[in-house]
Parts: C-alpha cells; structure tokens; sequence
C-alpha cells in the first residue's frame, strides 16, 4: 500500500504491477502517466521474525503507443484491465531501470538506469542515501552457490549432477560453499559482491519454479546484465521471456557468467 500510493502521488505512473494485486491498477483515470511500474514490495517476507534480510524490488516500463490509443479509446472496465495486463507483460529487454532496497544490518538502495549498476546506503542521521560503490561488476567466477538444497531429491537428475559438481572438492581440495538466506534480495546482493550463482530451480511440486518473472526475475537479470553478469532459466535468457500473465513463475539461475554458463551445459 505505501508503494501503490507513492506512486499514485508521483504523477508519473500509469500502470503499477505489484504481487500484492491481483490484476494490474491504472492509477490515473487519463492513463497518461509516462512509466509502468513492476515490484514486490517486500521480498522475505518470511524472515521477518526470525531478523533476517528481507527486500523489495522493482522495474521501471514505459507504455506502448498502442495500448496507450486503446485504454483511450475503451469504455469499459474490462476492457481497460485487459489492455493494461497486456501493457505490462513485457520482456525484460523494454526495462528502462530496475534496482532493489534491502534491509538489513544497514538498508542498501542498489539501482541501475541501463547504464552501470549503483550502490547507496542511508544515512539515518540525515534521512538520505549516499553513494557508496559505483559502476559495480560482479566476478566473472565465484566458488559460493545458493539453492534450497532441501529440494535435492524434487530436481531433475541433470541439476542434481551439476549440484554434486559444485560439492566435488576436485584437484584444488576445495568445493563450492553453501550459502542460502531464502531472500532473493539478500542472496543476490551477495551473489553480486562476491560472485557465484543462486538458483531457485523447477521441480517436481513446481513445475515451473517459485519466482514471478515480471517483477522479482527480470529486474534482478536487468542489474546483474548491467554488472556484467548472466541470468537464465536454464535454457534461455531471462529478459528475452515474454510474460504471458502478470504473476508467471519461472526457474531462476543467476549470478557470474562463467557460472551459470557452467550451469547451462549441464542442463542443455
């Protein structure tokens, strides 16, 4: 609701997608505002008693010149509500800005407008973010993995080689570790300091996986593309998914591109 209605008091907004609606909301009767809005306003939300890490995400659209004739032209509130589902499904490729807040031992504003990725931390005394990394790169490699590896025995027998891989100490003596929080917000911005891969992979109970493309795995691939790093479904880049409904699952791996390209040749 804090989100909805910020954005509603911007002026600047048309569209909002949120997981928290069931359907998209048109926020200004014109539907002139000049960006959609995607995000999941608070990520973690399991943590919450336990203390840990938790997040919200966000990506930033611009409406389409069709749809924007069309909700114009409509008179009736389904037909609105269908033109701005089809509005808001949009590849990852049409993101004008993603980012994330996390809120943690100190609360991290991480954004990227399409051209590097950038890092500020508040400042409670002053009540603002200040700069603190610039054009951020994640490594090309990483020796950390994130999976919920309580699901081992529900994944396909290509990922669980790929999972015994990672265990496989091999001629350095020395195998992956495993670091899970269960925030994607947490478990990527380590992922994006310290490289590795996290992976919230299909299985037998979900087929298609736990994340929501739209607004938790195209605006996470947008910045981790932006730092130099890959994200993919397993077989295909996320932000070349075109979204079919508003909280479409898919299989999320992300992380240093050397890694997940190591990721897809074991499934491929």
């Amino acid at each position: 609701m804090v989100f909805s209605n910020c954005l509603r008091a911007s002026g600047r907004t048309g569209i909002i997608a949120s997981e928290e609606e069931d359907v998209p909301v048109a926020v200004e009767e014109s539907y002139y505002g000049n960006y959609i809005v995607v995000f999941d306003p608070l990520d973690g939300s399991s943590n919450i008693d336990a203390a840990v890490s938790t997040g919200s995400i966000f990506g930033i659209y611009t409406p389409t010149d069709d749809c924007l004739l069309d909700l114009e032209d409509s008179t009736t509130l389904d037909t609105v509500e269908q033109r701005c589902i089809v509005n808001v499904c949009q590849p990852g490729n049409n993101l004008l800005a993603a980012g994330y807040c996390m809120y943690s031992s100190s609360v991290i504003f991480v954004l990227t407008l399409g051209n590097g990725v950038f890092s500020f931390t508040l400042d409670p005394m002053f009540g603002e973010f200040i700069l603190t990394q610039e054009n951020i790169q994640i490594p090309k490699a990483g020796k950390i993995y994130a999976f919920n590896e309580g699901n081992y025995q529900l994944w396909d027998d290509r990922l669980k080689k790929y999972i015994d891989h990672l265990k496989d100490p091999g001629p350095s003596g020395k195998p992956y570790s495993a670091r899970y929080i269960g925030s994607l917000v947490g478990d990527f911005h380590r992922t994006l300091l310290y490289g590795g891969i996290y992976g919230y992979p299909r299985n037998k109970n979900s087929r298609n996986g736990k994340l929501r493309l739209l607004y938790e795995c195209a605006p996470m691939n947008f910045i981790v593309e932006q730092a130099g790093g890959k994200g993919s479904d397993g077989q295909q880049r996320i932000l070349d998914l075109q979204p079919v409904e508003i909280h479409q699952r898919v299989p999320l791996y992300i992380g240093s591109i050397e890694e997940v390209e190591k990721l897809e040749k074991y499934l491929s």
